[in-house]
């Protein structure tokens, strides 16, 4: 039977050897699935121009339709909740501002729980 302390000493050795990742860090790769998920969004609107990370998405081709399905999308994909005062041009401008977005919700529901 394992126990706290074994499965406790086993994560310390692992930490010890760089093999442990945090999976706390909400951070690491919302950025690429944020990017997925717009590029995703562009390709069904035939969209095909280069996009990246801080480039404008209303400039890119998305429509204010779009933006708000983008929303839905990130809620849905994050499982989040955008408040909606959060619901701004300003947050959903880019890839690296929704990314930003997304962390700090990810970020406050862990320190909500």
């Amino acid at each position: 039977m394992t126990t706290y302390a074994t499965l406790f000493a086993e994560l310390s050795d692992l930490v010890k050897l760089g093999l442990f990742i945090m999976l706390d860090r909400p951070s690491i790769g919302s950025i690429d699935r944020v990017s997925a998920v717009v590029h995703r969004m562009l390709s069904e609107r035939s969209i095909t121009r280069p996009v990246g990370a801080d480039d404008d998405l209303r400039q890119a081709g998305l429509s204010s339709l779009d933006m708000v399905n983008l929303v839905l999308t990130i809620e849905a994909e994050f499982d989040v909740r955008v408040p909606e005062a959060d619901i701004t041009p300003a947050n959903f401008r880019s890839i690296s501002l929704i990314s930003s977005l997304v962390t700090d919700l990810l970020a406050g529901a862990k320190r909500s729980l």
